[in-house]
Formats: C-alpha cells, sequence, structure tokens
C-alpha cells in the first residue's frame, strides 16, 4: 500500500495560474506566486469579487477521534473534489500545518490517500512562510516589552504580571515554563517567561480574524501583555510595537492557494488548534471563497466540541458567516474506541463497543441541531470496517433524522465521495439553515462557559480555580463580559479527562486559567491539564522523515 506521501508525488501538479483561471476565473495577474505550484491572493482581487453573491458555505466536522485522527481534512478534500466531478464550482478552506504536529505523532494536515491537497511537503513544512512572521511577530513584541523593562520601564509594568508568551511552532515541552535575563545587569531583567507553540498564539488568532490590515493593526492595538503596578493593562499599543508587527504580518495576512490531487482549488490559510485556540482557518480566506465558488468546504480542528462549537460561537459570530451545512465525520474505529476497544484491535468487528462508542456521535449529532444547520454523518470508510458495522451507523443516523452517506475518499478521491456530495447537495436544497450561536454575548462570563461546559460538553457542573475566578471577575469590571469564550479542552473526550470516552455524565469541568485575548476578541478558559505547548512522544515522527541526494522528502505524512 502506498504512502500518502508516494501518491502525492506520483500526481502531476497542474501550474498555480492555470488552476485559477480554470476553475475560478481569477486572472493571473491576481496572484503572487510562490513557484509554479503555490500562490497568494493579491488585496486587488478581494475588492474586484465584492460585490458577487456569495456561495454555499459548507463546515466538517467530526466525532471525538482516536489518537491517530480519523480523516476529517480528507474528507474535507474528498467532498471538495466530489462536487468538482459533478460540475459545480467548489473549493476547500484548510488551515496551515503546524510543524510540531508534523514532527511529532499525529502528522500533517494534507489529507491523506486520494483526497490530499498539493504539494503537500511544502504545505506540512514551510510553505509560504505564514507561521514563521506569526512567530517573528510575537516575539518582537515579547522583545519589545523587556526592552522597555530593561530600558528605564517608564510604563510601570510590573514584571509579575506579564501575561505575554514568547513562542515557537515545534512541540518542546521544555521551552513551557523558563527563566530569561539572566547574566550581566545589561542582558536583561531576570523574570520567569513562557513558551507556547506558534498555533495556540494570540498572534496567529488576530491574523485568521482580521479582515483587513486596518483590522489587523486596530486587534494588534489591543493585545494585552500585561499589568502595571497600579493594575492597569500595558497594550502593544503602549509599546509602539503595531506598525513593525504589521509589517512582518503584510503578506501572511493574504490568503493562498494551492490545489487537490484532482486540480480542485483549495485555499489553506492560517492555523489555530482547535485543542487550545479556536481552531479555523482565516476570515478572509473563507470569505474570499465564498465570492469565487458556488459551493465551499471548510473544516474546524478536531471533534464538534472543539472546532465546530469555536467556529459555530466564534468565527461565524465574528465574520457575519451563515453554514448552510455540517458534514460530520465518524469512523467504525473510533465509535469502537469510544465503546472501550482497544487501540490494537480497533480493525475487529466488535458490535458491542460500537454500539456503546456510538452515543457519542449521538451527543455531537444532539449539538449541532441546536446551532439549526442540518446534519450529514459522513462515515469514512476503512478496509477493516465490516457490513454489519455499517449497518448499525447508517440506521442510527437516520432515526435521529440525518443524512448519511457512506465516504470512500481516501482510496478513491473525488469519486469515492460523490454520494457524499449528492447528499450534502440535496441536503442544503431541502433544508435551509436555521444558524444561531449557543449562546448571546451579553451574558455573564461564567454563564457562557457554563453553558459550552453543560449543552455541548454534557458536563453536571463548572468549577473554577481561585485565580481563574478572580481573573472573570476582573475581565468582567475592565469591559471585557461580552466577548465569547474559547475553551481550552483535550479532544480525545467530551469531558475535561481525556480517558473519559463515549458520552461521558455527571462529571465535572474544572476551569483552572482564564486569560483574555483582547486582540483576537475573546476570553480563553483552560481546562483540566491540557496545555499550549504540547511535547515530543518517545519515538516522534521526526525519526522517519529523510530527504535524498535528489531533494525529495520521505517518510512525511
Amino acid at each position: 500500500m502506498k504512502t500518502d506521501i508516494e501518491i502525492a508525488q506520483e500526481v502531476e501538479l497542474s501550474p498555480i495560474t492555470e488552476v485559477a483561471q480554470k476553475t475560478l476565473g481569477i486572472d493571473p495577474d491576481d496572484l503572487e506566486l510562490y513557484g509554479k505550484y503555490k500562490a497568494k491572493f493579491s488585496d486587488v482581487l478581494e475588492k474586484k469579487v465584492s460585490r458577487k453573491k456569495n456561495g454555499k458555505l459548507i463546515l466538517v466536522t467530526a466525532i471525538n477521534p482516536t489518537p491517530a485522527g480519523e480523516g476529517k481534512t480528507t474528507v474535507t478534500v474528498g467532498l471538495g473534489q466530489a462536487l468538482g466531478r459533478l460540475k459545480k464550482k467548489s473549493l476547500i478552506c484548510l488551515r496551515e500545518p503546524s510543524l510540531g504536529p508534523c514532527f511529532g505523532i499525529k502528522g500533517g494536515a494534507a489529507g491523506g490517500g486520494y483526497s490530499q491537497v498539493v504539494p503537500m511537503e511544502d504545505l506540512n513544512l514551510h510553505f509560504t512562510g505564514d507561521f514563521h512572521a506569526i512567530t517573528s511577530a510575537n516575539n518582537l513584541l515579547a522583545a519589545l516589552l523587556d526592552n522597555h523593562i530593561q530600558q528605564g520601564n517608564a510604563l510601570g509594568i510590573d514584571p509579575r504580571q506579564i501575561t505575554w508568551k514568547r513562542c515557537e511552532d515545534m512541540n518542546d515541552r521544555a521551552l513551557r515554563n523558563i527563566v530569561i535575563g539572566l547574566g550581566s545587569r545589561t542582558d536583561g531583567v531576570p523574570r520567569e517567561d513562557h513558551f507556547v507553540i506558534t498555533v495556540a498564539t494570540e498572534i496567529m488568532a488576530v491574523l485568521c480574524l482580521a479582515s483587513d490590515m486596518e483590522d489587523l493593526k486596530a486587534r494588534l492595538s489591543r493585545i494585552i501583555v500585561g499589568y502595571k503596578y497600579d493594575q492597569t493593562p500595558v497594550t502593544a499599543a503602549d509599546l509602539q510595537a503595531v506598525g513593525a508587527m504589521a509589517a512582518l504580518l503584510k503578506d501572511a495576512i493574504k490568503p493562498n492557494l494551492i490545489q487537490t490531487l484532482e486540480h480542485t482549488p483549495a485555499i489553506v490559510h492560517g492555523g489555530p488548534f482547535a485543542n487550545i485556540a479556536h481552531g479555523c482557518n482565516s476570515v478572509r480566506a473563507t470569505k474570499l471563497g465564498l465570492k469565487l465558488a458556488d459551493y465551499v468546504v471548510t473544516e474546524a480542528g478536531f471533534g464538534a466540541d472543539l472546532g465546530a462549537e469555536k467556529f459555530l460561537d466564534i468565527k461565524c459570530r465574528v465574520a457575519g458567516l451563515k453554514p448552510d451545512a455540517v458534514v460530520l465525520v465518524a469512523t467504525a474505529r473510533a465509535l469502537k474506541y469510544n465503546g472501550g476497544a482497544p487501540k490494537d484491535q480497533l480493525n475487529q468487528e466488535n458490535i458491542p463497543a460500537l454500539k456503546a462508542g456510538i452515543e457519542n456521535l449521538g451527543k455531537h449529532i444532539e449539538n449541532i441541531q441546536k446551532y439549526g444547520v442540518p446534519i450529514v454523518v459522513a462515515l469514512n470508510a476503512f478496509v477493516s470496517d465490516t457490513e454489519a458495522e455499517y449497518k448499525i451507523i447508517e440506521e442510527y443516523c437516520r432515526e435521529r433524522g440525518c443524512a448519511f452517506s457512506l465516504a470512500r475518499v481516501w482510496e478513491k478521491g473525488g469519486a469515492g465521495g460523490e454520494d457524499l456530495a449528492k447528499t450534502v447537495l440535496k441536503t442544503i436544497k431541502e433544508k435551509p439553515s436555521e444558524y444561531k450561536p449557543l449562546y448571546e454575548l451579553d451574558r455573564p462570563i461564567r454563564e457562557k462557559i457554563e453553558t459550552i461546559c453543560k449543552e455541548i460538553y454534557g458536563a453536571k457542573e463548572v468549577t473554577y480555580a481561585a485565580a481563574a475566578s478572580k481573573m472573570i471577575d476582573k475581565f468582567e469590571k475592565m469591559g471585557f463580559g461580552n466577548l465569547p469564550i474559547c475553551i481550552a479542552k483535550n479532544q480525545y473526550s467530551l469531558s475535561d479527562d481525556p480517558t473519559l470516552l463515549g458520552r461521558p455524565k455527571d462529571f465535572t469541568v474544572n476551569i483552572r486559567e482564564v486569560y483574555v485575548n483582547a486582540g483576537a476578541g475573546f476570553i480563553v478558559a483552560l481546562t483540566g491539564t491540557i496545555m499550549t505547548m504540547p511535547g515530543l512522544p518517545k519515538t516522534p515522527a521526526a525519526f522517519s522523515i529523510d530527504v535524498n541526494e535528489e531533494g525529495r522528502i520521505t517518510g512525511l505524512f
């Protein structure tokens, strides 16, 4: 069986100018090329298409996955390809992969099998340099902050109340908690500092939610980096950092265009994780896609309890988007895993485990229905699945008023997704979306947190660490009480305990830390033991990655 990278490297790519012109009607002059197969859209293009009618927006999400992932991006790509095969003007909007998972355990985010976006090596590694720009802007702000303290601290910043963290786009647990400024007097003021992974930074969120350069700079200016001795906040604008940060981000804010294995256009831009950030590609990418195509297929990270909730409660609100349908991806493997089947036995038929774990799918169906958006359950097929398993899952979905389709997009590409595409088109036609957010923004912060925890996760109660409770009170007094909530939670369970699989009940979610992303425009609540700087496993994927004398990369997946 061929690996994903072998499949990707065998396909003859079309020049990206040709893909843009043939499928989207975009003139080559409206592209800024990064070689033959990658490009950024010019700012002029957005103005040219601004008066066009929006296409239909399809969100792809998933149930809680196994540690290996269950193919949500693969289904996203396959559905986009299938719509193209049905002669629909379709386009895919994805997030950019982080280097951390590529060299860690999860792998990249280019899809898989015959439903991939390419060039997958470029996408999974440095791509067009967006993440490097975000990292640089983040760390510039950190450098200006510490330099201000070193140069006399005219603002009266309290070094014990600095909230801004440095970042890098790599899983490096040793940098979670560090001490800086050691050495001589000229080496800075010693203090405790921290690193987060780039995809968890507020700069990433700001870039993904900004509508244009003016909005980007306004959001950057509002970023809170810490507090003064008098307890008033210090912002990036106070440190005169905004202009230089925006200069570093001037190209990164432009969406990127690549293609699928079947030459369907794919806009890939921005990449916040959904377990520790808001998990959606950029607003600019999605809104531009809706002007360029009749059907836009986008994804939100991890399970629907994370990415889809944040897409529907944060991104759609900020951008004024109204999704027309949600595709909920499930696998028989993941359902058996959620039903207690051991990881090394997921390839075996196990009806009792399937019936126990299918309640996880049921909870996600209920959750999406709360937003008023029609649902299609897409069962991502694996060769180890059985017809008996398929029958149980399909009947379960239909009993709950959901359309159902078996997707074979990993194996067959767009051809394996045609039934799914037809089902989605029929659902959009017959069931108009009545999208509404889960909660109103004017509700108190605790009420919004508890609404998500109880309505989406199924928690019985929510508790708060003393420090978290104190910060909530502080943020409400500062005027941030009307912001949406972004909860950082493990992806494997509906609860904040990754070992509680299936559909856990009577559990408590503990909010251990709360902080405000004033620039991005949401409150972040950390649960359980979730980390904003992941670590590498004992045997990281990096061990298998290499490049030969011809420059051909191997081992990347």
